[in-house]
């Protein structure tokens, strides 16, 4: 990517930015249209990276209104969210980090995320009390249950505890699994945000990619009452996400062992 081609996204990305402020400001005024509003925010600030989304499967998350949700991703870049909310906005959990994160940090606190501290897992039964309350009031809650980002390569295993806060509210769970890739159709590992890095620093490998592509494939509704217990749950959302992205066999093995 050419220098001035970068530094026009970063404009871009700037501007959109500081127009999310004003969305945030807004909010009390525009009351019903406030959802659509942030999606096309969400969306523009996509499109200012030079990030394009394909949406595969149902066109949203959730399609009762009313009806709470709790949406699961496998979990690749610090653009996950992003790109999430752009198809539909919800509270996403969220690491307490992210909240310190520049402007971008505070816009994803005032969309009602919810933020988890992994060095205070004492917490974690506060934090799914919180949640499921959310869910009985109809809310669509995202998390990435993972925990950590991967390559998009290869996943990590689906961690049970948040779960729970599905299952208490007696709502659906809607797997989503997310692929970034190159116009040539290859894995574009260099938007994974992977080990120790600072959020500049992995900003600007996206920054500098050409044609990156999110694939969003919206998969089946998991419906309340399907699984007994919050790690089953977690084992058929993390079946489902890994078929989707092309892992089915390896995971099916320990799928298999984890239940014999």
């Amino acid at each position: 990517m050419s220098l001035v081609r970068v530094m026009s996204r970063v404009l871009a990305a700037l501007v959109v930015l500081l127009c999310g402020l004003l969305v945030v400001a807004a909010k009390p005024v525009l009351r019903s249209n406030t959802r659509r509003a942030v999606r096309r925010w969400f969306a523009a600030l996509v499109r200012a990276f030079g990030v394009r989304i394909e949406v595969h499967g149902e066109p949203r998350f959730q399609a009762t209104p009313g009806r709470g949700v709790l949406v699961v991703s496998n979990h690749v870049s610090w653009l996950d969210s992003l790109v999430l909310d752009a198809v539909q906005p919800m509270a996403m959990v969220a690491k307490l980090d992210i909240r310190g994160w520049p402007l971008l940090g505070k816009l994803i606190s005032a969309a009602g995320s919810v933020f988890i501290d992994r060095e205070r897992l004492s917490r974690l039964p506060e934090t799914v009390s919180e949640l499921s309350d959310a869910l009985r009031a109809g809310l669509a809650i995202g998390t990435n249950p993972e925990g950590t980002t991967w390559c998009g390569i290869s996943s990590g295993r689906f961690r049970p505890a948040l779960f729970q806060a599905a299952l208490d509210a007696g709502v659906p769970v809607r797997p989503v699994a997310l692929r970034y890739r190159v116009a040539d159709g290859a894995t574009a590992r260099p938007a994974a945000f992977v080990g120790a890095e600072d959020l500049v620093t992995a900003m600007r490998r996206v920054l500098r990619l050409r044609g990156l592509v999110v694939e969003v494939h919206v998969l089946p509704e998991i419906a309340p009452g399907r699984a007994d217990n919050r790690r089953d749950l977690a084992l058929i959302a993390e079946a489902g996400v890994a078929e989707a992205l092309g892992t089915t066999v390896a995971l099916h093995k320990e799928l298999d062992l984890e239940r014999a």
